[in-house]
């Protein structure tokens, strides 16, 4: 089942430009959070703005596991979800989360060829979904602002090098998520100097479950993390590689692992303050 997407720029429905109506406030004064949620091997980040604005990222490889977490946070809605790229580990979950009726669905462009892909490309337009592929687009997600990095040109059809990244900023706090992304992408958007890379950057989540081929000395010069989060379960790959743990020590990383502490959430306010908690 091809998806189908288009290439434009574009906010929540709330703020359209042809909205003439005063909109509200930002919360500045809220707390934003963001949580890695323990989906075993596999990613999963739930994003929510002060106004109650829901974001998720990826959603692991369990519909049960995605199921569990939306009850247990009270996801009834998610205003906007993006699939990194097309591989199980980051999609399966987003079946699930699709009764949540995503306003906007965003992806690589690059449709994916399972089954998985066809029950959630099949389940986001029984949802009324509207699709989009990355294209740098800003969304206002409450007082936040999420800005999506689209894959650099040239980077073939190999999934993980066409990851989708987002960041988020709320005042002076800011989150950055790369999906799976190698060397070649990172390297790519280094040389286009994109802006949101620019750290520093109070939560991180390491790139590929920490896979050696992930995180390098350059990118993270430039990301300047204060916390790695690394979305991790058991598997055969040696996820997290010795090669990325002793990159992140080396930078000074605080490193955070699902699979030894479970959902790790980070609350942080406009003023760049954050606290942490983790659950299992």
């Amino acid at each position: 089942m091809a998806l189908l997407v288009v290439g434009i720029t574009i906010a929540l429905a709330a703020c359209n430009r042809n909205d003439r109506r005063t909109p509200p406030e930002p919360d500045l004064a809220g707390s934003l959070t963001v949580r890695f949620l323990d989906v075993g091997q596999g990613d999963a980040v739930l994003i929510r703005s002060p106004e109650g604005k829901t974001l998720l990222v990826d959603g692991g490889r369990s519909t049960t596991r995605m199921a569990e977490h939306m009850r247990k946070y009270q996801i009834d809605k998610i205003d906007l979800m993006v699939a990194t790229h097309a591989d199980a580990d980051h999609i399966a979950g987003l079946v699930e989360a699709a009764g949540a009726k995503p306003t906007y669905f965003i992806n690589n462009g690059l449709a994916g060829t399972t089954q998985t892909w066809e029950r959630l490309v099949s389940a986001l337009q029984s949802a009324g979904t509207t699709f989009q592929k990355a294209n740098n687009q800003v969304f206002n997600l409450g007082s936040a602002k999420v800005r999506i990095i689209a894959p650099p040109a040239g980077m073939g059809d190999d999934q993980n090098d066409n990851s989708v990244g987002v960041r988020v900023d709320f005042g002076e706090f800011h989150a950055l998520l790369t999906g799976d992304s190698e060397k070649p992408e990172t390297t790519a958007w280094l040389n286009q100097n994109r802006p949101e890379i620019e750290g520093p950057v109070q939560v991180y989540k390491s790139i590929h479950h920490g896979a050696a081929n992930g995180d390098h000395q350059a990118w993270l010069t430039r990301v300047r993390a204060g916390n790695v989060v690394i979305s991790v379960g058991e598997n055969t790959y040696g996820h997290p590689t010795a090669t990325a743990l002793n990159l992140y020590k080396t930078n000074g990383i605080k490193v955070y692992r699902t699979d030894q502490q479970g959902t790790v959430t980070f609350t942080g306010k406009a003023d760049g303050t954050y606290k942490v908690n983790t659950e299992r």
